[in-house]
């Protein structure tokens, strides 16, 4: 594999799972994706569905929670900026 080979790919992977996180059933999408683009059989996608339904579940739900934790974080910060700013 050439250097610019793996730099495409490595582009393609990040970029491609980016918006695939907070979405439920894609993982095993994005993973023929990347079997497909390394020249893996894509057929191996067989040994993991059975445990993929619950990682996935696991991987929504931290996602979602992650979320939730930035923006309620964001909005406490927010309501103190207000506070000084009213407060004086």
């Amino acid at each position: 594999m050439t250097i610019t080979s793996f730099a495409f790919r490595t582009d393609f992977e990040l970029n491609s799972s980016v918006g695939t996180a907070g979405v439920p059933g894609v993982g095993l999408i994005m993973l023929a994706m990347v079997l497909n683009q390394v020249g893996l059989p894509v057929e191996g996608i067989a040994l993991i569905i059975g445990i993929d339904r619950i990682l996935d579940m696991l991987r929504t739900s931290l996602n979602i929670s992650g979320d939730a934790a930035c923006a309620y974080i964001l909005s406490e910060r927010e309501k103190r900026k207000n506070n000084k700013r009213v407060n004086g």
